[in-house]
Formats: structure tokens, C-alpha cells, sequence
């Protein structure tokens, strides 16, 4: 009899504790998935930017962004997304070399997106005005895929956002080619300025 007065007690118990650790989940959820932010990037107020130094003159140009999603969960620094870039729209107002530099170099035919996927941040973003952050993640380039750490200037007003990156990709240790001739020494590294905008979700 005794047996199974204690088992008509512990019965409720399990109940109670199951509903409290449901209830729990229930509402953590929704604080874990506050903790995450979007930004979309405008590929209409993006500019990437390049230059390649060699013997006789400096180099300059630009692509276009063809798209870009961040995903930033702030509380464990993780990143997803892509930020991608249209590989056959790159030119330096020269259309003899940028013909070149599509056909031997980058072979943008073949390989029509450079794509950079961000993977972790270090440092916090403020809700309002500049901070400066290192963002790790794969830049994927010419079929093949480098670990790159950037750093980062975000410039956040409201929901507004902006990004200025400067990098220098060892395109050459990256396995492209060096455009330079008997004439002209290339640089084995190109400079790449990003001034990109976007809009912050949450």
C-alpha cells in the first residue's frame, strides 16, 4: 500500500517538471533567436575597388557585386551568407588588358564568381556610429577556396549599415597568373578597397 502511495506522488512531480522545462524552452527560444541580425547588402551602392602596382604605372579598377546576405548571430560570433561578385565585369578602362586579364587571369569565363562566405566576427558591433571588427571566413577565388581574416569598419545609423574593407589578396601564391611581360613587372599582390552599404534586420 505503501508503494503505491509514493508512486501517486511522484507521478504529478513528472508531470510538473515536464510542463516547466517546456515552458522554459518555449520562451528561450525566442531570446536565442533575437540574437541573430541580417544584413542585406545593396549591390547598387557597393563598389569594389582594385589596384595592382608594377615598374611603369599603377593599375586601377573595379567590379560589381552581384548580391549579399550576412547572417550574425552576436551572441556566439558566428556568421553565415555570401557576398558575391560578378568575376566578368571587372575592368580598368583598358580594354585590351582587361580582355587579357579576363581570358589568362581570371579566366572569368570559366570561373564567373568570386564569392566571399564569412564564418566568424571578432569584436562587437555597436548599435550606433564606427567599429572596427576582424570578420574570418573563405574567399573563394579562380575555383578554389582561401581562409582570410578582414578587417572591418562598420559604420552602423538606425538599421542602416556600411562597410569599408581594404585587403591585399596574394593572387600569384593563390595560383593565378602574374600579367607581367619583358616589359613590365607586376605586383604579385592586388590591393582591394570594399565600400559596401546595406540594411540590418533583426
Amino acid at each position: 500500500m505503501a508503494f503505491k502511495h509514493a508512486a501517486h506522488h511522484r507521478f504529478p512531480f513528472a508531470n510538473f517538471l515536464y510542463v516547466f522545462v517546456a515552458l522554459a524552452a518555449t520562451i528561450a527560444a525566442p531570446s536565442a533567436r533575437a540574437q541573430e541580425s541580417v544584413v542585406q547588402i545593396d549591390p547598387a551602392q557597393t563598389k569594389i575597388e582594385f589596384s595592382l602596382g608594377s615598374t611603369l604605372h599603377t593599375v586601377h579598377g573595379m567590379f560589381a557585386v552581384k548580391s549579399g546576405t550576412i547572417r550574425l548571430d552576436a551572441a556566439s560570433g558566428k556568421m553565415s551568407g555570401a557576398i558575391v561578385v560578378d568575376a566578368t565585369s571587372g575592368e580598368s578602362g583598358n580594354s585590351g588588358r582587361d580582355s587579357r586579364m579576363h581570358r589568362e587571369i581570371l579566366e572569368s569565363a570559366k570561373f564567373p564568381e568570386i564569392v566571399f562566405t564569412p564564418e566568424r566576427i571578432k569584436g562587437a558591433v555597436a548599435a550606433e556610429g564606427t567599429s572596427n571588427v576582424e570578420v574570418s571566413g573563405e574567399f573563394g577565388l579562380h575555383g578554389l577556396k582561401h581562409e582570410v581574416t578582414l578587417p572591418v569598419e562598420v559604420v552602423t545609423k538606425g538599421q542602416e549599415i556600411q562597410l569599408a574593407i581594404h585587403y591585399a589578396i596574394p593572387y600569384v601564391d593563390w595560383g593565378l597568373k602574374n600579367p607581367s611581360n619583358f616589359l613590365l613587372r607586376a605586383s604579385s599582390t592586388v590591393e582591394i578597397e570594399i565600400h559596401a552599404a546595406g540594411r540590418m534586420e533583426k
